[in-house]
């Protein structure tokens, strides 16, 4: 997987870019729900197996479950703009399993359970796996993750907000 902290820039990005003027609380729960599908870990703790398709990278992490928390999270928080709401709320929940699609490590990411539990990754594969848990992240292997996250997340997040910002109507001219 990507970090919670890779994660958490595509969901800033994916607010900002889609609605500028995003609202906190849009905001907070797009990046909260680029972390949502780790939630799945747990199931380590309770003896579900990694390839079960609720294990780790599994139902969560697909494209149905992305869909449910969109509309379940946009019923509950989205007050208006809920066509909005649930663009950000999709996107950036897939986007979690499409990082970790990219991952150099794990058994790939169910993107289509429960239709078909087969695991899939990407040709691109640069991203460094991060590994589940603090005291190895703070390690040679977790400096090495965030450099990884550097060059394939932040930068080109940051490349993107920058140019969405410099093509953005300015409403004050007139236009």
């Amino acid at each position: 997987m990507a970090s919670i902290f890779g994660h958490a820039v595509v969901g800033f990005t994916m607010s900002k870019i889609i609605d500028h003027n995003s609202s906190k609380c849009l905001l907070f729960i797009a990046i909260m729900s680029t972390i949502l599908p780790d939630f799945d870990v747990i199931g380590f703790k309770f003896g579900v197996p990694y390839s079960h398709p609720m294990g780790h990278r599994g139902f969560t992490h697909s494209i149905l479950f992305a869909i449910l928390w969109a509309f379940v999270a946009t019923f509950v928080f989205g007050k208006k703009h809920k066509r909005v709401w649930f663009i950000v709320i999709v996107l950036s929940t897939l986007s979690h399993g499409v990082l970790d699609a990219m991952t150099s490590g794990g058994e790939g990411v169910g993107f289509l359970i429960p239709f078909n539990n087969d695991r899939f990754f990407f040709p691109f594969r640069a991203i460094k796996v991060s590994p589940i848990g603090i005291e190895e992240f703070f390690s040679h292997w977790g400096v090495q993750v965030i450099l990884s996250e550097l060059k394939y997340i932040v930068i080109p997040c940051f490349l993107i907000f920058g140019i969405r910002f410099l093509i953005r109507p300015n409403k004050n001219k007139g236009f």
